[in-house]
This record gives structure tokens, C-alpha cells and sequence, in this order.
């Protein structure tokens, strides 16, 4: 059974049209993934690295995926044709895996433990269910937007991007980031440390900031007043009270 959208993607990534293509890019990718996890495992040996080293990877994950963006123009004019090729693999691959290895690390990150109490189990309570949520909003997003729309294909070629029709985006903007950040959290509230907790805080202002200074600046480029219409009434991560009925139909039927 083939993904969703990989034909598309493979169109404007040659190494995706052959089995070895395919092996050397998902060996590139866990590699970058397995240097990120070593990376964590040595740092939360040091006293008070660990939530530092995590905000310095998730933010450097960012500043990475945002040169996909701001290099667009210059990738053009230096690959043509391959531009999206050589920017996928020099800015998504390694930004996504920095980004993927800092969520993985939410679970085990050390940090001082916190006073037994009743907001004990209300963390792990509020942790198990951000992180089911996540887990399936991602899930759902993934099969719904298809891997061309997730790995940004429409940036480099918009003239061959296509209306999607998903109920979802009548209640968030940004499904898939909404996914990645409950998971976030919900490991980050099952870890259950001072440090863990401090980050869960935290996280919401990188997504806050990541769409509100690049990607949506792409968007609002591209489809100027109705978007800026649209993010003023449709919230980003957490749909409204009145929305959550179509929320939670759409994490179970996907649609």
C-alpha cells in the first residue's frame, strides 16, 4: 500500500524512485535522530543541561526548518528543478529529527523531582491524555494531508498544490503542529520532573512563535487578506469550547 501523497513527493525527490534512495534517506534520517538521542543521553548526565540542552535543539530544529523558507528563493535560482530536493535534504530531514529526537527526550529528560502531592496524578492524568490526543490528531493528519502536504512539497511548487477538504481545518490551523505539541507536553507531564514540567510550559510559546514569524508569513504571502481572515477566527493549536465536538469526530473518523 503506498502513502498518501508520496507519489507527488517523489516526483520532485529522485533518490525516492529507488529502493536504495529510499534506504540511504530513512538511514540519513535515524542517523541524524540517533546523534540527537546521544547528544541528550550525555547532556542530562550534567547538572542543569538537560531543559537547557532541550530548548537549544528544539530551537535550533526551528532555526533549520526555517531556512526551507527563507533560502527558497536562492535554492531556486542555485538547483532549479531540484531546488526542493537539495533544501528537503539539507533543512527537513535534519530539522524534523532534531525536532522529533527533543519530543522523544520530553519523556526521559532528568531534572529535580517534585513534592508528591495530589497534582501527582493530575499530571500524569493531564500527561497520558495530551499525549493519546497527540497521538492520534498526528495520526489523523498524516493520512488525511498526505506526505507531500507534511513534508512542505507545495512551498517549492505551489502551482501544483491542491485544496484539501477536511473538517479540521474549520476548528485548527495547524493540525499536525497541534499533534507534535500535545506529545510534547503529554511526555513531558508523564516525566513528571520540575524540569519536564517547566518545558511543557514552555513549549507552546516555540509553536506560537515558529507559525506566527515564518510559516504563516509563507501563507499570508500566498493568499494574503482571506488567510489573515481566516487566523482570526480559526485558533492554531486548541480548538474553541464550542468546536470540540467536531474536534474529537475527526480524531475518530477522520473527517
Amino acid at each position: 500500500m503506498k502513502f498518501k501523497g508520496m507519489d507527488e513527493l517523489a516526483k520532485h525527490v529522485p533518490e525516492l524512485n529507488s529502493t536504495g534512495g529510499r534506504i540511504l534517506t530513512v538511514f540519513y534520517a535515524t542517523s541524524l535522530l540517533a546523534l540527537v538521542t546521544a547528544y541528550f543521553i550525555v547532556t542530562d548526565n550534567i547538572p542543569t543541561w538537560s531543559i537547557d540542552s532541550q530548548i537549544i535543539i528544539v530551537a535550533l530544529g526551528f532555526l533549520i526548518l526555517s531556512l526551507f523558507f527563507s533560502r527558497k528563493q536562492a535554492y531556486r535560482e542555485k538547483y532549479g528543478e531540484l531546488a526542493y530536493s537539495n533544501a528537503f535534504a539539507h533543512y527537513i530531514i535534519p530539522g524534523l529529527a532534531l525536532i522529533f529526537g527533543a519530543v522523544a527526550h520530553a519523556g526521559y529528560m532528568n531534572g529535580p523531582e517534585i513534592p508528591q502531592g495530589w497534582w501527582t496524578n493530575m499530571f500524569l492524568t493531564l500527561g497520558w491524555l495530551s499525549l493519546l490526543i497527540g497521538a492520534a490528531l498526528c495520526i489523523r493528519s498524516i493520512f488525511t494531508f498526505g506526505a507531500d502536504n507534511l513534508a512542505l512539497l507545495y512551498v517549492y511548487h505551489p502551482q501544483d498544490g491542491h485544496i484539501i477538504n477536511s473538517t479540521i481545518y474549520a476548528v485548527l490551523r495547524h493540525p499536525i503542529y497541534a499533534g507534535v505539541l500535545r506529545l510534547f507536553i503529554g511526555l513531558a507531564l508523564i516525566n513528571g520532573n520540575a524540569n519536564s514540567i517547566a518545558f511543557a510550559i514552555l513549549i507552546p510559546l516555540g509553536f506560537v512563535g515558529w507559525t506566527r514569524l515564518v510559516e504563516e508569513r509563507e501563507l499570508v504571502e500566498r493568499f494574503g487578506d482571506s488567510y489573515l481572515d481566516y487566523r482570526k477566527r480559526v485558533p492554531a493549536f486548541f480548538p474553541k469550547l464550542r468546536d470540540l465536538g467536531i474536534f474529537f469526530k475527526f480524531l475518530l473518523t477522520g473527517k
